[in-house]
This record gives C-alpha cells, structure tokens and sequence, in this order.
C-alpha cells in the first residue's frame, strides 16, 4: 500500500516547490499504523524538490533552529518519529532580522 502525506510548505520556501503552498508526498506504508519516520518524508521531499532538505536540516541531520515541524497537532524535532500514514504534516520557518 501508499501512504499520502499532505505537507504544507512555508513562505520562505515555496521558491524550491515552484510557488506550492502544499504538496502530496507518496510513500510505502510500513504498517497500517506505523508509518516511515519524518526523515523518509523530508527526503522524499527533496527527491521532487532538490535543495529543501538542506534548508531545514543541518550538517549533523537535526533540524535548523528556525524550523519547526507539526505532525498533526503535534510539534515534533526528532527526525526518526513515525508519522502514521495520512497525517497532515507542517513545516513552519520562523522568521529572524532586523532591529
């Protein structure tokens, strides 16, 4: 089976997803309640759109500070926790600068 993954793209983003404020990522489902872990999707992600990945996960693998991700209700930032397949998932960029 395919899982879906709706993922819903920040402003500061949407130039490496040609202007989409949200995308469609298909995966296989591991099980019907256990899906791939954040990274699979973050990776999937870059395969369509070359260059995000970098944008929100650092040297080390672990999420930039200025990002957050919400798995459903619920903010996660550890890049292995399953995420059940259709859960809708949120990238949000904090915005930094200026005095």
């Amino acid at each position: 089976m395919i899982a879906r993954y709706r993922v819903r793209i920040p402003s500061p983003l949407r130039s490496y997803t040609r202007g989409h404020d949200e995308v469609i990522v298909t995966l296989p489902e591991l099980s019907p309640d256990h899906g791939p872990p954040l990274r699979a999707i973050i990776a999937a992600l870059d395969s369509s759109f070359p260059g995000i990945r970098f944008r929100m996960v650092d040297e080390q693998g672990k999420l930039r500070p200025h990002i957050a991700i919400f798995l459903g209700p619920k903010a996660v930032r550890d890049l292995g926790t399953p995420v059940a397949p259709d859960t809708d998932v949120m990238i949000v960029a904090a915005l930094s600068g200026g005095d």
